[in-house]
């Protein structure tokens, strides 16, 4: 799947940046989960988060980050 800054001007302003800060003008997005069903729900995102050696999870404008 492309995204184009006029259906999802979030997701494509991250892409931007992403390749701003890499030179790769790509973000590989998979599904969410670990041996489990896809993550569907906020809630279910964070208990896999805290269940995983996850670094980072986004939440729309929310950032959670694992401290060392």
């Amino acid at each position: 799947m492309t995204e184009n800054r006029e259906t999802n001007p979030r997701y494509y302003r991250m892409i931007e940046h992403f390749r701003d800060l890499t030179g790769i003008p790509l973000v590989l997005k998979t599904s969410f989960n670990e041996n489990e069903p896809v993550v569907c729900y906020p809630e279910e995102a964070l208990e896999c988060f805290l269940r995983t050696q996850m670094d980072l999870l986004v939440f729309g404008n929310f950032c959670v980050e694992r401290k060392s």
